[in-house]
């Protein structure tokens, strides 16, 4: 008997090298392979590192996994944890620092992360909770502001799937796997901290990417699958970047940024339909499809900007956030401790197809949007406005920057909201205005940068105070209730361009250049215009002003001046700012000039006359010497 006893207690130990399992009360004591007692509902308390291999099909735990340790889940099957579970990693492997600095501002920041608690390996479905407020592994000793900090880190390489109905934080996530959350599920992962994660993250309902105590970011994450609300914020004077691409999966959903005062949100990815692949693979058969209504609109998504300071791009790329139309995304702008504002930062062409404007959600045209556009003076930044703009707010082109209102063919123009009590444009780059088919008028104008009207639909202008040069190559640029006297040259490049100068507060021009059939409309009551130094009182069939020959014709209320050709010209008018003479009429006398230019007429004819006769007598004068000189001289013989 004693010997048999041996026998069996060396066949235990030989098993407990694999799988030690100890009964303490109604819990296990455990590590290894602990698969068994999680299958029988069992209590565990970690001795060491664990696993459990869940075979195929989906098992419910209602036990509770504490003690010190890590935890893998591996298989084929899924885990559902029904109660929360508490373990944590040894002490002698704990050297993650979390920090709250920021005084009566506190915001987390987490050091050093360990290594993870909680591994998912690929195959294998981890899910917390069943719908309810249970069923997360965590462990939360920081005592952090808004939120808790998971201590128990995790790495996702197959799936975790998050049931819950509570704030939750995952600790620092890392891993290549999915992270999913049901839909309808309201519950609400808050992201904290640098995760290096480089798989998908699947947000059903609600995701916290960052909070007013936390910043986050996630710089190798492939994409976010987006079924509900992806919400961004920021602690106080902080930058919180957001790299991925976003794909819609349903109809609605959207992307809300708020910020503090002093900080920024920038969004480098693509908020782009998915119609193809699932939560793990998203991908968009056809990049048209953003921009065109499909059945049921599940193609609709959004972006409300909350009193937020956030950026589209980065400078390195060139492919916009919200591609699309009013048909498929909406874009919101908001005041809430302070106005919005939506900077554009590119490095190439990109286009803007749909209103900015402040409604709620879907309705974004209910209301003006409450912030402010910055086009960023990036080399190549290149952005067109497809859509009327509808926010109450000023358009900022910083320098090397280029704004076009409107694409260029039908069905994309564009324009910005007037009569607002913040509308107003600050060019120091380019503003380039080209609608084809419905005319635009222009809020107030500041700034050194340029302003060219290249659309055959009429712009116009009715507070002007910019620097830059103003060019009309096509269409027609209105001039009303203001004028044009700061703008450092007018360019009318086109044969079609007309500058429309009839209802302009003044009808004063720096410098002027026009090719032939370009046109200029005056009033036809007082047909007047001043280039530089040089005023011309407009009558007759002709005038010559600033370099340029005109023919003056008539119709309607208008004075209509259309540049001839170059050719027609016997040279450069006088330089106005030397002589300060008035414009020449083509095809008036000396006599008449002299009329516009006062008494100076009549000495300009004496000392005319008196030119042309000692012309002569000087000619005359030489003619008699060389004949004198040819008698004198020997003929020579060939």
């Amino acid at each position: 008997m004693k010997r048999s006893w041996h026998l069996v207690l060396a066949s235990a130990l030989v098993a407990g090298a694999v799988t030690p399992v100890v009964a303490v009360g109604s819990a296990v004591a455990a590590d290894g392979d602990i698969t068994s007692a999680v299958l029988a509902n069992r209590d565990v308390v970690l001795t060491g590192d664990a696993i459990v291999r869940v075979p195929q099909g989906t098992h419910t735990y209602t036990g509770v996994i504490s003690g010190e340790g890590a935890l893998r889940v591996s298989g084929t099957g899924t885990l559902v944890l029904a109660r929360d579970s508490t373990f944590t990693l040894p002490p002698s492997r704990q050297h993650q620092s979390v920090q709250i600095p920021g005084g009566n501002h506190p915001y987390v920041v987490v050091g050093s992360p360990d290594e993870p608690a909680v591994t998912v390996d690929a195959g294998a479905t981890l899910q917390y909770g069943t719908g309810g407020t249970t069923g997360l592994i965590g462990s939360f000793p920081y005592n952090t502001p808004g939120y808790q900090q998971n201590q128990d880190n995790i790495r996702v390489d197959g799936t975790l799937r998050l049931s819950l109905t509570r704030l939750f934080n995952l600790g620092v996530i890392s891993g290549s796997g999915l992270v999913t959350q049901p839909r309808n599920m309201w519950g609400t992962l808050q992201i904290c901290g640098t995760n290096p994660f480089s798989g998908i993250f699947d947000n059903g309902t609600g995701v916290n990417f960052a909070s007013t105590t936390c910043a986050a970011d996630l710089p190798g994450a492939r994409s976010i699958v987006n079924r509900g609300s992806w919400i961004i914020d920021t602690p106080l004077y902080h930058t919180v970047v957001q790299r991925q691409n976003f794909y819609s999966h349903e109809y609605g959903n959207d992307v809300n940024v708020h910020s503090r005062p002093g900080s920024k949100v920038i969004l480098t990815g693509v908020y782009s339909w998915s119609d193809s692949g699932d939560g793990a693979a998203p991908s968009l058969s056809d990049p048209g499809l953003n921009w065109r209504p499909v059945a049921h609109k599940l193609n609709k998504r959004g972006t409300n900007i909350e009193g937020a300071d956030v950026q589209w791009g980065d400078g390195t790329t060139h492919q916009i956030f919200m591609p699309g139309t009013a048909q498929t995304v909406y874009i919101n702008l908001h005041a809430r401790r302070q106005r919005s504002r939506l900077t554009f930062d590119y490095d190439g062409p990109v286009t803007l197809g749909a209103p900015i404007g402040g409604g709620i959600y879907h309705d974004t045209l209910s209301a003006p949007g409450a912030g402010d556009i910055v086009i960023a003076g990036t080399s190549g930044n290149d952005v067109t406005f497809a859509a009327a703009q509808y926010y109450d707010g000023s358009t900022t082109i910083e320098p090397n920057a280029t704004l076009r209102l409107g694409s260029g063919t039908a069905g994309g123009d564009g324009s910005l909201h007037t009569g607002g009590a913040f509308d107003k444009v600050i060019d120091n780059g380019s503003l380039v205005l080209r609608n084809t088919g419905t005319p635009a008028s222009l809020p107030a104008m500041t700034g050194a940068g340029s302003v060219t009207q290249s659309g055959a639909a009429a712009t116009t202008v009715t507070s002007a105070a910019y620097t830059g040069a103003t060019t009309v190559t096509k269409g027609s640029l209105i001039v009303s209730g203001t004028s044009l006297r700061t703008s450092s040259a007018v360019a009318l490049t086109g044969s079609s361009a007309v500058l429309d100068l009839s209802k302009a507060r003044d009808t004063t021009l720096r410098r002027l250049r026009a090719v032939t059939g370009a046109k200029i409309l005056l009033s036809r009551n007082s047909p007047e215009l001043t280039v530089g130094s040089t005023t011309a009182r407009v009558s007759g069939t002709g005038l010559a002003i600033g370099g340029t020959r005109f023919s003056v014709s008539r119709a309607g209320a208008h004075t209509v001046l259309t540049a001839l050709a170059s050719s027609a010209a016997t040279g450069p008018s006088p330089s106005p700012v030397r002589t300060g003479r008035a414009a020449t009429p083509l095809g008036a006398s000396t006599g008449a000039m002299a009329d516009t230019v006062g008494n100076s007429g009549a000495l300009w004819t004496v000392t005319g006359l008196a030119g042309v006769v000692l012309a002569g007598v000087a000619a005359v004068s030489v003619f008699v010497r060389v004949r004198s000189r040819q008698r004198r001289s020997p003929r020579h013989s060939r």
